[in-house]
């Protein structure tokens, strides 16, 4: 999951999948020390992973990824003794590190956009773009929900839950009645005919953007995103040596609500817990109270950088 893409109209989609977004921010972030441990957890296409591999001395890179198109992507650093691929969701990140005896880290980055690869592959079901099966599964090897679960068996109250939490899609309600009501005359099967049903409620001027809220909604749906980013983050802190660096880059508001709100308080809602004297008990330290965004060069080459937010967190020492 390496680069977003999801906001990005047709056709300006051009660059390299494996082109990472703020890699020198990432890798200043992570601090790298030459025999250090590390965790690329959204290996996708490699960037950020092979960044770090040329920072490394002898020390060790472990990267996470549950796509099976990630696992050809690493390939070319399968040889490298410093290298190891775990294929898996990063909501099991704990599992497999103690399956291979690795110890705890010095530092951890996820860069939780999609990958360009997944968006432009036209089997997948993830882009506007295409007249594909409605798929938008991350591991299409497995038998979860699809898109088209999704879109042609959910109640119309489901539909509007997901389009207005995960979309944020300002007609939510008027949007699923409508959904629900077209896949009555015959199932919604395809990218293209979702599409055609949107087309009526898009605001003028606003479509791409508008059908990529509602591809997005979808999409978190199918994956549970929210839910596996919660997971991972709780497994942070016993991940991270004292001191050890966490990464996060994040695309959308919800994802980057969900790692400030962890980074600051310890957990994801309502009041933090708080220690006799009131202090805060959390196991992060913020070290950027904003979060660091690309610059203009940045995203003049690579329009994917655009929504991206990165924030920076150091473990605590107890």
């Amino acid at each position: 999951m390496s680069t977003p893409n999801t906001n990005i109209p047709s056709g300006q989609d051009t660059l390299p999948y494996h082109v990472p977004v703020m890699a020198d921010q990432c890798l200043a972030g992570l601090d790298i020390k030459k025999d250090g441990t590390y965790i690329d957890v959204t290996f996708g296409g490699g960037g950020h992973s092979r960044a770090i591999l040329e920072k490394l001395g002898n020390g060790k890179l472990i990267a996470f990824d549950q796509d099976p198109d990630a696992y050809e992507n690493a390939r070319e650093f399968l040889d490298d003794p410093r290298f190891l691929f775990i294929q898996a969701n990063f909501r099991y990140l704990k599992r497999y590190l103690k399956i291979h005896r690795i110890d705890p880290v010095d530092g951890i980055l996820a860069d939780l956009g999609v990958s360009s690869h997944q968006i432009d592959d036209p089997r997948r079901g993830f882009s506007t773009r295409f007249d594909a099966a409605l798929d938008m599964r991350m591991d299409a090897s497995h038998g979860e929900a699809t898109a088209w679960d999704v879109v042609n068996t959910y109640s119309a109250e489901q539909l509007q839950h997901v389009l207005g939490h995960y979309g944020e899609v300002h007609n939510a309600r008027t949007l699923a009645t409508a959904i629900y009501a077209s896949r009555h005359n015959a199932p919604v099967n395809t990218a293209r005919e979702l599409t055609d049903i949107l087309k009526r409620f898009a605001p003028r001027f606003k479509e791409f953007k508008y059908y990529a809220q509602v591809f997005q909604a979808i999409r978190i749906e199918v994956n549970k995103e929210l839910e596996a980013l919660e997971d991972f983050l709780r497994q942070t802190p016993d991940v991270l040596k004292p001191h050890g660096r966490l990464v996060v880059m994040s695309y959308h508001s919800l994802e980057d609500r969900l790692v400030k709100n962890f980074i600051q308080k310890g957990d994801f809602s309502g009041e933090p817990e708080k220690d006799f004297y009131g202090n805060v008990i959390k196991p992060f330290n913020a070290l950027t109270r904003k979060p660091v965004e690309a610059g203009e060069a940045e995203i003049a080459g690579n329009p994917r950088a655009r929504s991206a937010k990165l924030r920076i967190a150091e473990r605590i020492a107890e």
